[in-house]
């Protein structure tokens, strides 16, 4: 009997844990966002002194650098920006609310400030996805959107493919100046990069950043832009491998075509080959440059002389051909070539007086 007693005390036990219990948080949670949020105005700025500027912390998360387009000039990267400020509309004392320390909020309820990338290539201009707004008793929030980044870059193709690039991302308030809006860099030191996934192309240098407040001859007020670089080194292996190293063996063996005798037939066919085979290269290497003349990369001047000389060699080569298949039937020795030949009996037979005199006397 005591057994049972105890197995049904057990189970009545299990019940009651299982059944759902209100949870105190929430009826607290509740009346704190109709507290908030009743009398909220997203379209107000959240200052205690409106001729005062609010502080904004900019920071930014470099994930991945996904793509370098040199053609378009375009550089596609995974980023989270880190936005904190303080909004003083945004208060409460947290023994009121059951001991409520945060609170996260949608971006569309609450102020949020206008920060976008000024260099954007993208369609939509704002990339990023709109994830909560964590806000704190004090006031504080922190907003950290994670987003695809479409920037404009000028590629510099001078030293392609041993080339270095820096590539900003300009961030800054659309309306607001900084009389109204302050943005300050989260860390001087630049972008965080803990957690940044190596390209298999690019090698990632750094990531530093600078504020800076730049006057228009319009307004006497400054205007704030954070300005992170993004300084890479292009990875030289792939193209060691798939066009300098093969452009080098293919342009040396013009010089084999020097060693055919021209009665082999090939003499010419091996130079003219090597010719396409350049202009195949060429036309590979334009495919990833971008169509600029700005500058000529260090590779295409290379391949430009290389196929200069293999050129000249193919029409040497040309003429050595005719001159070799001429005969008395076919042409006429040219007066000139005449007189060399007699000159060059003249001075044979000098040199043959000359010796035998000598062997003559010694």
């Amino acid at each position: 009997m005591e057994n049972s007693a105890i197995r049904a005390q057990l189970f009545f036990s299990l019940i009651i844990l299982c059944l759902p219990l209100e949870s105190e948080q929430g009826p607290h949670e509740k009346r704190l966002l109709n507290k908030l949020l009743n009398d909220y105005n997203v379209l107000e700025r959240p200052v205690a002194n409106e001729s005062e500027p609010l502080l904004l912390s900019f920071g930014l998360t470099l994930q991945q650098i996904i793509d370098v387009d040199e053609k378009n000039q375009i550089v596609v990267s995974n980023v989270w920006l880190n936005l904190e400020w303080v909004d003083v509309n945004l208060r409460w004392n947290a023994s009121e609310f059951g001991g409520i320390q945060d609170l996260r909020i949608p971006p569309h309820k609450i102020w949020k400030p206008d920060v976008l990338m000024y260099n954007s290539a993208d369609e939509k201009i704002d990339s990023t996805f709109p994830t909560n707004v964590v806000v704190r008793n004090n006031g504080s929030c922190t907003y950290i959107p994670p987003g695809i980044f479409k920037s404009t870059c000028k590629i510099d193709i001078t030293w392609f493919p041993f080339d270095d690039q820096k590539c900003e991302m300009k961030f800054g308030s659309w309306t607001y100046d900084g009389f109204q809006l302050d943005l300050r860099l989260a860390s001087e030191d630049g972008g965080d990069l803990s957690t940044y996934i190596t390209n298999g192309e690019w090698i990632l240098i750094g990531l530093p950043g600078v504020r800076n407040e730049i006057f228009y001859a319009c307004c006497p007020e400054p205007y704030v832009d954070i300005t992170f670089t993004i300084h890479i080194r292009r990875r030289t292996l792939y193209y060691g491998f798939n066009l300098i190293i093969p452009c080098v063996l293919i342009s040396s063996m013009t010089l084999l075509g020097f060693t055919l005798p021209p009665d082999s037939g090939e003499k010419l066919t091996l130079g003219v080959t090597i010719l396409l085979s350049l202009t195949v290269f060429l036309l590979q290497l334009a495919e990833t440059m971008p169509p600029t003349s700005d500058a000529v990369s260090i590779i295409g001047t290379y391949f430009a002389c290389i196929m200069i000389m293999v050129a000249f060699s193919v029409v040497m080569t040309v003429v050595v051909l005719n001159y070799h298949h001429r005969n008395s039937d076919t042409h006429e020795m040219p007066e000139y070539v005449s007189i060399a030949t007699f000159l060059k009996y003249i001075i044979s037979g000098k040199h043959i007086i000359q010796n035998v005199k000598y062997h003559h006397y010694h």
